[in-house]
Formats: C-alpha cells, sequence, structure tokens
C-alpha cells in the first residue's frame, strides 16, 4: 500500500538532494511530500508545500523571514509553522512517515517538528553533522533514527546518492513495515515504572510484585530522556497507572543536574489522572562527578560519595531541596487521580543508607515536610521503616497501587 512520506530541508540550498530524496522514495511506490522551509532565499522550484505556507502559519510573511537578520527568531517561526502543517496533514491521514535532509539546524528544526507526532509514526533524521552534543537535543524523548551521513550533502557524486539512497530506503522501509499509530495498544493493566541504578533492588521487587498481581509492566530508566518519553507514552494513552520510583528528573532539570527531564516530568500522568505511586529516589541526591558543569557548588559540602572515574554523587543542598519540594508540591495539586506518597526513613536510594556519607534522614524530613506545607489537599504518605531497596518498601508502593486500581475498577 502506498505511505505518505513528508520531507522537511531547504531547498534553496539542497534543492537538488531532496528531489534526489523524494525520487527514490517515489520509486519504491510512496507519496513523497517535500515541505520547503527555505529561510534565505528562494528556490528555484515549488516544493509541495512551499516556504510561504510555513511561514504563514509560524505567524509571518516569507519577506520578513528572509529579510530579518534574527536567525533564532525565525527558526522558531518556521519551527512552529512546520509543527502544525505536520499535525494537519497527520489529522488528515496524509502523513505516515517524516524525513528530514540537511545540516544542524533542519536535523534540529526536523526533530521538533517530529516530536510533536505520536509514538509508532516512522522518524528519520538524515544529517552530516550528528555530533554527540547535538544527537541528545534531537532525539530528545523521540522515537526516531539518526542517520550520521558522514559527508556534507553538497553536489550530487555518487558518494551523495549513495548516502540519501540509504536515507530513502531506511524511512520508506519503516512506513512499510510500522502499523497504524492508532491500532498500538497495551494489554490491560499495564504499569509504568522507572527505576535508576541507585533504586535497582526496588525496582526488582516492584517488577516481581507487579507480575504476581497480574499486571503488565513497563520498566523506564530515569536517566532524562527514558522518563520524559514515558511521560510521552503516557500522554497518548498508553499505561493505566505508574510507580515513580524516580521521579527526580524534575528537581535535576531546575538545578542542571546530569539527568534533566524536562519542567514538564510527571505531568502526563496527572493531567490524564491514573493512579500514582511516587517514591523518593533520589529527590536529596545529585551528580557530582566532573560532566557536571556547575559541580563546585556541589563538592563544596565535602559529603561526596565517588562511584567510578565518571559519577560522584551528593546531597542537594537545603535550600534547593526546599524549592524542590514546592516544585513536586505544584505537580501533586495537579493530579486529577489518585496519588500516594511512599517515604523510606532510612534512605531513599541504595547509596544513602545508615552508614553513608549521604546519608541524613533530617534532612530528607526537610524536604517531606515542605511538601506538605504547599499542598492544596492532604495527600496520603506512608512511612516505611526501612531503606528504599529493602522489600518493604516495594511491596508498599505495589500495594498502594493495587489498591487504587481495585477501587478505580470498581
Amino acid at each position: 500500500m502506498q505511505k505518505k512520506i513528508v520531507i522537511i530541508g531547504s531547498a534553496d540550498t539542497k534543492g537538488d538532494q531532496l528531489n534526489f530524496l523524494k525520487e527514490c522514495i517515489e520509486r519504491r511506490g510512496h507519496k513523497a511530500i517535500l515541505m520547503d522551509i527555505s529561510m534565505g532565499g528562494r528556490p528555484s522550484f515549488k516544493a509541495d508545500i512551499t516556504p510561504e505556507e510555513i511561514a504563514r502559519l509560524g505567524g509571518k510573511e516569507i519577506g520578513e523571514i528572509i529579510a530579518s537578520k534574527d536567525r533564532f527568531a525565525i527558526t522558531n517561526t518556521m519551527t512552529s509553522g512546520a509543527q502544525q502543517k505536520a499535525l494537519d496533514l497527520l489529522s488528515k491521514r496524509e502523513l505516515d512517515g517524516i524525513v528530514s535532509l540537511g545540516g544542524s539546524t533542519i536535523a534540529l528544526l526536523g526533530s521538533q517538528v517530529m516530536s510533536k507526532l505520536p509514538f509508532g509514526i516512522p522518524k528519520v533524521i538524515g544529517a552530516p553533522a550528528a555530533q554527540t552534543v547535538y544527537v541528545g537535543r534531537w532525539f530528545g524523548a523521540n522515537d526516531a533514527v539518526v542517520m550520521q551521513l558522514i559527508l556534507e550533502i553538497a553536489g550530487m557524486n555518487d558518494l551523495v546518492k549513495n548516502a540519501i539512497s540509504q536515507v530513502a530506503g531506511a524511512i520508506s522501509g519503516m512506513v512499510e513495515e510500522a502499523l497504524d499509530y492508532k491500532s498500538l495498544k497495551l494489554p490491560f493493566p499495564s504499569i509504568a515504572v522507572t527505576e535508576l541504578g541507585f533504586s535497582d533492588q526496588c525496582a526488582k521487587n516492584v517488577e516481581q510484585l507487579l507480575v504476581e498481581k497480574g499486571y503488565h509492566v513497563y520498566l523506564f530508566h530515569a536517566q532524562g530522556l527514558s522518563d520524559r518519553a514515558m511521560d510521552r507514552l503516557i500522554s497518548q494513552g498508553f499505561f493505566d497507572g505508574v510507580i515513580e520510583i524516580v521521579p527526580a528528573g524534575l528537581i535535576e532539570e531546575q538545578f542542571k543536574g546530569n539527568r534533566p527531564a524536562g519542567m514538564k516530568r510527571l505531568d502526563a500522568a496527572c493531567e490524564r489522572g491514573i493512579p500514582q505511586v511516587w517514591a523518593p529516589c533520589c529527590l536529596n541526591l545529585t551528580g557530582a562527578g566532573p560532566t557536571r558543569t556547575n559541580r563546585e557548588k556541589y563538592v563544596a559540602s565535602g559529603r561526596v560519595l565517588d562511584i567510578d572515574e565518571m559519577r560522584s554523587m551528593t546531597r542537594f543542598p537545603v535550600d534547593e531541596m526546599i524549592i524542590g519540594a514546592k516544585l513536586y508540591a505544584e505537580k501533586i495539586n495537579k493530579a486529577k487521580g489518585p496519588i500516594k506518597l511512599v517515604v523510606p526513613l532510612k534512605g531513599w536510594s541504595s547509596i544513602d543508607g545508615e552508614g553513608s556519607i549521604l546519608y541524613d534522614p533530617k534532612e530528607d524530613q526537610i524536604f517531606v515536610d515542605e511538601l506538605k506545607k504547599n499542598l492544596k489537599s492532604p495527600l496520603e504518605i506512608e512511612e516505611v521503616d526501612c531503606n528504599l531497596e529493602d522489600f518493604d518498601t516495594a511491596r508498599a508502593l505495589v500495594d498502594s497501587l493495587d489498591r487504587f486500581m481495585q477501587e478505580r475498577k470498581r
């Protein structure tokens, strides 16, 4: 069956290459729709979707875009317009897959358009400049494929044609094999669980207990991308409940930690109203290793636990824990469904238990007290007299979620 594939690129600088990509896709029997987001000049041909249309959707005229010297503003305008157009095509069932071809700017713009599309829509970014510093931003929480083309996309020699042909083959093969994204479903009841290396045993116990009760379990590593992707899936209707062992991506975002998950972290489950049970893993701890940009502030306390040559952990300063508690209270206040917090009294991870340099239950209690102070209505909080990694914590998390699920079923 013919599929509809949207191509994003700048025809003013990459016209020949984009046309070749379109031809390769159409030779596979699919319909290729070229979305031209040229921002610097007039292309030599008219694309299926013109820069004029994209600019207007973004709130500008193309003449303003071309004349402007504010690259940041015009890129944002064209990104907004391209996002709106892609969503419009999707709503009309005129988009089965999407591919971008170009340099770093096109890759970033393309990734931002792709981020608005549902999980399951095939997405490919073809770029010659896939440096590590860029790729993390392109991926975000996207289920996208990044193809490193190695050489600059200039001219139409055999090397360039070969690279573009492979991009065409990738997106064509993906749309040919992909299921309709609307048909993607999980078995009921499905539970999302966040975990981290410092909560490994807790996650294993939670998974075991949930499976024993008949739940289908999906684990997400809370390193800032996987947990963000989990939120996107929740917003698309996946999962019936969630156990947030590690909801720390929010406080990490606020204080520029190594696992930031964005300020919208946790919103999806709260807005959908699915049952939630939280543990506080790493709400009190943050990285202080050489990869942290502002590490001097965090190593100054002297309470640093070295994990390996790349990773060290320390406690958040009390003032930051107080700010963090307010942020989490704001999320809880938005929850449209049942939510509960399970608090271990002897450490919130495998590395801050009794005897550790990071052990400080009095500071942990400051976070809990500040959280309570900022809640609009009382929150059910269960204290367990053990460490997060002990079996009793997992049992409290699972029993609490199971109670919510049973109440909802009744």
